[in-house]
């Protein structure tokens, strides 16, 4: 007797009705979206202000309540290309359209240099243009959160039980501290480059232990070395945009519109009701009835904050924006991670894998120091700021360890370059402002070079390019030419309850009604590692706090 069943009986079958399903799909959220952006509403529920790694959650969150209509605004295109889908082209998007392309002004303590500032500017903002990377932060990171926000929902056990919450762990099972099932896709690096476990045994021959994965155990104690875990699937990369807002466009509740530029904040008698946003070279102001949620990065949000006076009196006065509220902590309090190349040249040319960078570790620059200070990754592709490479004999063919500060003491700061939204934004960076800092990072270096040196890791070197032998005021220069950023730019609107903060525990904007931030710009200090994955803890406290006032 022959059974027929509607069932797929392969891999194959299985493989084509996905691919039916999804471009089903893809052509509802086509047709839907250009409904709703033919017929946009004058006021929206909520308006989110950047589709990041923070505001896709909010704005996630928000829509699937389907009673509630929800506008999510993003200044840069669609995220539909090669150079953001695919996991291996991440490199491509740096400078490109897809980058706002900021650049720190230049300073003394990098021998005059600027440093280009990567930060998103498409559908996913930084997870779309980033590395890839998912790292929750340290312990200590949380526990000083939520010290200073007075607010226990911040600390590390509260945190780590949204992470378990929202995580799809495709490692080794692991119920205490990873997930399954939620929006967010991570894994370890599959099938590494070879030279990515050599890393973790060179590591290990130093005295730094290995562990399963970077997140967990290892981000509790002193540190440790592991293979990355990295937010892509099968060569595709999984931005938080795709994982959380892309399943929800099919609903008439959720509008997304890109090419939408956010100019200014609407503030009358103390509470904010709309934005003043140029979509496609034409203004339109929408309004909100509930509030709007910034979430435009560490150094837009800040930005946009000064336009529409919020922030230091004397620096709106300076440029004659009337001010609405006194806050000086709007645009100060800086921190990104600076970082620096070694670089070594293969014996035998391997090509990357994954995301190009599988392996990392985390470390003490000092016993004495309570939590690790200092990261590195492993590039495998030689790397180096522009000017240090007009020094060196750079490979074709080589591999990075790309040395980092966790806990810069160096503090930043932003300021207007005028009143208009079409003024630049002026980014003192101040690195190195802080002797500490440049001691870390010459220990750093000496480390990397202890490691990339090691046995298992000199097995697959012809010779170390970069830095060499250097002692003294040769490795500051060194250091100093070869700095630049892990793109983690934060800490411009910090929460806290000191004269200094611009939030609350709850994120919303002291002395403005109707208004919350819901960014990196939120953090107190840098968290220990890349950013991608604190973002969206941010944004989804945001949307648990937004969702307790509203009753959604």
């Amino acid at each position: 007797m022959n059974i027929k069943t509607d069932k797929p009986t392969s891999a194959v079958s299985t493989r084509k009705v996905e691919e039916a399903e999804a471009t089903a799909f893809l052509e509802r959220v086509r047709s839907n979206q250009h409904h709703l952006r033919s017929g946009l509403r004058s006021h929206y529920d909520f308006i989110v202000c950047g589709s990041g790694s923070s505001g896709s959650v909010v704005a996630r969150r928000l829509a699937e309540n389907p009673k509630v209509h929800v506008l999510l605004l993003e200044a840069g295109g669609r995220d539909d290309v090669p150079q953001v889908m695919e996991a291996n082209q991440w490199p491509l998007n740096l400078g490109s359209e897809r980058d706002w392309g900021f650049q720190s002004k230049p300073t003394a303590s990098l021998n005059g240099r600027a440093v280009h500032m990567a930060m998103g500017k498409v559908l996913g903002g930084g997870s779309s243009i980033n590395v890839m990377v998912w790292a929750r932060g340290h312990k200590s990171d949380w526990d000083y959160f939520a010290e200073e926000a007075k607010d226990p929902a911040w600390n590390y056990d509260s945190v780590l039980k949204i992470y378990r919450r929202i995580e799809d762990w495709n490692g080794s099972p692991d119920p205490e501290y990873r997930g399954v099932g939620g929006p967010v896709f991570v894994e370890p690096a599959p099938n590494p480059n070879p030279i990515a476990p050599a890393m973790l045994e060179a590591a290990q021959s130093i005295g730094i232990p290995t562990f399963e994965n970077q997140n967990g155990r290892m981000m509790e104690g002193d540190g440790g070395a592991s293979i990355v875990d990295v937010r892509a699937k099968g060569g595709k990369r999984q931005s938080i945009f795709r994982s959380y807002v892309y399943p929800m466009m099919d609903r008439e509740n959720l509008t997304v519109l890109t090419g939408a530029l956010v100019l200014r904040l609407n503030i009358e008698k103390g509470r904010t009701t709309g934005v003043d946003v140029l979509l496609d070279g034409v203004l339109i102001k929408f309004a909100a009835t509930k509030e709007i949620v910034l979430s435009m990065g560490a150094i837009q949000t800040p930005k946009l904050l000064m336009q529409s006076g919020i922030g230091d009196e004397y620096e709106l006065r300076r440029h004659g924006i009337p001010v609405l509220q006194h806050l000086p902590g709007v645009g100060k309090n800086f921190q990104d991670h600076i970082a620096f190349d070694c670089v070594w040249e293969y014996l035998d040319p391997l090509p990357p894998r994954n995301n190009m960078a599988e392996a990392t570790f985390f470390w003490k620059s000092d016993p004495t120091v309570p939590t690790p200070d200092i990261q590195a990754c492993l590039a495998e592709v030689p790397k180096t700021s522009p000017e240090n490479a007009a020094r060196h004999d750079m490979p074709q063919h080589g591999y990075t360890l790309f040395g980092g500060l966790m806990r810069p003491k160096s503090r930043g700061y932003l300021s207007l370059a005028g009143p208009s939204p079409n003024d630049p934004i002026e980014i003192e960076a101040n690195f190195f402002s802080h002797p500490d800092d440049l001691k870390v990072a010459l220990e750093c270096v000496e480390l990397c070079r202890d490691i990339g040196n090691a046995a298992p890791l000199r097995a697959f070197s012809k010779r170390e390019v970069m830095p060499g032998p250097l002692k003294g005021l040769a490795l500051e220069d060194f250091v100093r030419t070869a700095a630049t950023t892990y793109w983690h730019e934060t800490c411009t609107a910090k929460m806290g309850t000191d004269e200094m903060s611009v939030v609350n525990g709850r994120l919303q904007v002291y002395g403005i009604q109707s208004l919350r931030i819901a960014d990196g710009s939120i953090m107190p200090r840098v968290t220990t590692g890349n950013t991608m994955a604190p973002c969206v803890i941010i944004g989804e406290r945001a949307a648990e706090e937004l969702s307790k006032d509203h009753g959604l």
